[in-house]
């Protein structure tokens, strides 16, 4: 893995699609050698990030997302390309839930169509050994 290794994803943006945003985060960051924790906090700030673009019924268009690998951690920069699209705003339990689970997160409405950025840095084990989570060392 170089300093800074990148994977894009394109998904319809609807519901039954947006799972396939959970699982590349997921794996990217058990290669990345997050905690199962850590992990499982990732997958579900990119679900709610996710719905606050798209609600819960999705939108007619595209969800773009790259996941930037770096060495401390994993930023997530996503942007809609909806038709139509409504101006975006997060609900207050929404940023409280995001304020819990990411290092930062952010949400804009831009000219192509709303963005969004997620941070999760690595953080050290507890007990200071290395663990591995699922699916890694295979």
């Amino acid at each position: 893995m170089s300093s800074q290794d990148e994977v894009r994803l394109a998904v319809p943006a609807r519901p039954e699609f947006l799972g396939l945003a959970r699982v590349t985060a997921a794996g990217l960051a058990g290669r990345l050698g997050f905690t199962f924790d850590q992990v499982e906090d990732l997958r579900l700030a990119i679900d709610e990030i996710c719905f606050g673009l798209t609600g819960s019924k999705g939108r007619d268009g595209i969800l773009e997302m790259t996941f930037l690998l770096g060495p401390d951690g994993l930023t997530v920069n996503g942007r809609g390309h909806f038709s139509g699209a409504a101006p975006v705003h997060l609900s207050e339990l929404s940023e409280v839930i995001l304020n819990a689970l990411v290092d930062e997160h952010s949400v804009s409405d831009g000219a192509g169509g709303p963005q969004f950025r997620l941070v999760k840095r690595r953080q050290p084990h507890k007990d200071g050994a290395e663990r591995e989570a699922p699916g890694e060392g295979q």
